[in-house]
């Protein structure tokens, strides 16, 4: 796979996708140092990047019925895909998978089957199926084709890019947009993320060798796949300058700062890239640096855990405890004291039974909304200053 198959790939796609806009942050450069662009994909149709390997791969094909194991993203790009070009299409999806991704694949006419508790457990079982041809989420040249126009529009809109940061999980996204960039803009760096939950490109990349590790939990469930393939991996080695990780803190505050100073619904996968520039300000400080935001299909049932731990990783909301005597002024006073240095007290719990505890003593349990660490900080060591014993909670 070359350049060539890359625009041949943007040539097909071009009636059925969106050119997504690439958006200038001003508020992600003030925050890093760094000048920031997000290149929305989450604003892509059926809400993720996969719709453009997916069309590239079916356009090729000869015959009426594909299927494909996925997470999510690419079970609705195949979807829909294969809605618009008169095919039918059958998704494996892991007992795993998120309800909303579920009903969105029936949404767009596939035919749901649900197998396996890992994705790599729904991936083999849809590949010995027969009578269809198999779309792999990522290890085909077609399908990394597909994704690598996302690079062509990148390098088209911006020039002197010092760094393009890209969600990983099997390697499709970075494989694709690393190929046609490095052709296009050699000094152009090409970084990719991984969570700490899901680690086998990370690893594979470290080690010089395809490594399978088996995921754990994640919010970012789109990258959340336990081995890197053959084909990516070969031009990841290739072009890939570095890989990185983030763990899940970060990825819950990126997906809030998103909501909040964006105003862009990103999954979890989509944020890495926000959560690395982050964890490292001072390696991106000064650079021009494009963060490919891969998807937006975040399940709302998880959002409002997700906000909130979003905060507390923030410190916009402090959980502690303090131990009080059980008489009358005490808790006016802890209130005046939080409230006199402008912190909201979300909720107030007594604890009278824990082990410890005199028959005078009472543990009362804050949440309070502070305006960031430093403000919570000084809220925490003004309480333990009056002689409180005082105790976060993390």
């Amino acid at each position: 796979m070359d350049i060539g198959d890359i625009r041949r790939a943007a040539e097909v796609i071009a009636a059925f996708v969106h050119k997504t806009p690439l958006i200038y942050s001003s508020s992600f450069s003030s925050m890093t140092g760094a000048e920031v662009y997000l290149k929305a994909e989450n604003l892509q149709k059926t809400g993720s990047f996969k719709v453009r390997g997916a069309f590239n791969k079916l356009n090729s094909l000869d015959k009426k019925s594909v299927i494909a194991a996925s997470m999510g993203n690419h079970a609705q790009g195949v979807a829909y895909a294969a809605a618009q070009l008169g095919l039918h299409a059958k998704i494996v999806m892991p007992l795993s998978a998120s309800i909303v991704k579920q009903e969105a694949t029936k949404g767009y006419g596939a035919e749901l089957e649900l197998h396996g508790d890992s994705f790599q457990e729904a991936l083999q079982y849809a590949r010995s199926q027969e009578g269809h041809v198999f779309i792999h989420a990522y290890d085909d040249e077609k399908i990394i084709a597909g994704q690598g126009t996302i690079g062509l529009e990148i390098v088209g809109e911006l020039k002197d890019i010092d760094t393009i940061i890209v969600p990983v999980g099997g390697g499709g996204l970075i494989s694709g947009i690393a190929a046609a960039v490095k052709e296009l803009s050699p000094h152009t760096e090409i970084i990719g993320v991984q969570t700490e939950s899901a680690v086998s490109a990370y690893t594979s990349f470290r080690n010089k060798k395809i490594e399978e590790r088996v995921p754990s939990s994640t919010l970012a469930d789109g990258i959340a796949v336990g081995k890197v393939g053959d084909i990516t991996f070969a031009i990841i080695e290739k072009y890939v300058d570095d890989m990185m990780l983030v763990d899940e803190d970060s990825i819950a505050m990126a997906i809030l700062l998103f909501l909040e100073r964006k105003k862009l619904v990103v999954e979890g996968a989509g944020t890495v890239p926000l959560a690395a520039l982050l964890e490292q300000k001072e390696r991106f400080r000064g650079k021009r640096v494009v963060l490919v935001v891969s998807g937006g299909n975040i399940d709302f049932t998880l959002i409002d855990r997700i906000i909130h731990k979003g905060l507390v990783s923030s410190g916009r909301i402090g959980l502690f405890e303090v131990t009080v005597d059980d008489i009358p002024g005490q808790l006016h006073a802890l209130t005046g004291l939080i409230a006199g240095l402008r912190g909201n007290i979300h909720t107030i719990v007594h604890d009278r039974l824990s082990p410890g505890l005199s028959a005078v003593q009472t543990k009362v349990v804050f949440t309070v909304e502070a305006r960031g660490k430093a403000h919570l900080t000084e809220i925490i060591s003004a309480i333990r200053a009056r002689g409180f014993a005082i105790r976060p909670i993390p």
